[in-house]
């Protein structure tokens, strides 16, 4: 029995001494942590608030050679095309009707974008898509289908559209918009559709802080489009003394037939190509580039997290 006890007695005296030895390791390893936690937010700090506000914001490295080997975007196609169908028909609906009932097409828009959001991100024009490839959140590659696409849809609603008018005996659809430019209102017309780009552009941009709800992304974009085009149809009829039809959608724009088909000479034609091209293509999408950058920089300064 006494052969015995110096063994317990020495087992437990070398206890201390592994415990010690964890403790050590302990502490010396959490040391490096404290110092990398205080480095990074140096690091931070140095770098200043518009850090990363160039930076790509959309997962993968999307390409020519690999984008079209995902499923996904073929749905996202079709999502931007019906989206941009239907929405056409609305459209060419609200410029029969009148602006009355914009509160009712703001329901219906409210519904599209809904039904579409989940394929495609719900752009459904040319301007938001331009200002997400601008501010890179989306790749080139896609944004150019995705303009494709909405130009398609575009054609398809003003076919089906067209089709019922002509079936009724009317006509097809006038060019409201080009007597005004040739009267010398293109600066006028001009500056209020990039202004109501730029209102849509920065209403989708902060839309995009909530699209975890579906429901209050799809109701702060209609809310940007229908602010959009009230303040055009009130300033151009109360303060300008124009009655433009406003449209504010690049893709829907072509449809309405803004292109001069006839003119004294080849100069004409083509200045007036040029014209409706700067009136309803390209001022708007600068606009929606304006309006994107404006949200992300108003955020950034706000010290928004993404």
């Amino acid at each position: 029995m006494a052969t015995k006890k110096p063994k317990t007695a020495a087992k437990t005296a070398a206890k201390p001494k592994t415990a010690a030895k964890k403790t050590v390791k302990t502490t010396v390893a959490s040391k490096p942590v404290s110092t990398a936690k205080t480095e990074t937010v140096e690091s931070k700090t140095k770098k200043g608030v518009f850090c990363g506000f160039f930076a790509k914001k959309y997962e993968g490295n999307e390409s020519i050679l690999t984008i079209f080997k995902q499923p996904k975007l073929y749905g996202a196609l079709i999502g931007e095309v019906i989206g941009v169908m239907v929405l056409t028909m609305l459209m060419f609906t609200l410029s029969f009707i009148g602006v009355q009932s914009i509160a009712i097409h703001a329901f219906a828009l409210i519904a599209l974008i809904v039904a579409v959001y989940s394929f495609s991100g719900a752009h459904l024009n040319p301007l938001v898509t331009v200002g997400m490839m601008a501010t890179r959140r989306v790749s080139v590659i896609r944004g150019i289908l995705y303009i494709i696409a909405q130009i398609l849809g575009a054609w398809l609603g003003y076919l089906i559209f067209n089709a019922f008018q002509l079936r009724g005996g009317a006509t097809a659809y006038p060019v409201p918009t080009m007597a005004e430019i040739a009267e010398g209102n293109f600066w006028v017309i001009t500056l209020i559709e990039m202004l109501g780009a730029i209102i849509i552009g920065f209403f989708f941009a902060r839309a995009l802080s909530y699209k975890r709800s579906v429901f209050t992304f799809a109701a702060v974009v209609t809310g940007g489009i229908v602010s959009a085009f009230l303040i055009a149809f009130i300033v151009s009829a109360a303060f300008l003394g124009t009655q433009g039809n406003f449209i504010m959608n690049p893709a829907i724009a072509f449809m309405y037939q803004i292109f001069p088909v006839a003119g004294e000479n080849f100069g004409e034609i083509f200045g007036g190509i040029c014209s409706a091209l700067a009136t309803y293509a390209l001022f708007p999408m600068i606009g929606g580039v304006v309006g994107f950058y404006l949200a992300d920089f108003a955020s950034k300064l706000s010290g928004e997290q993404a």
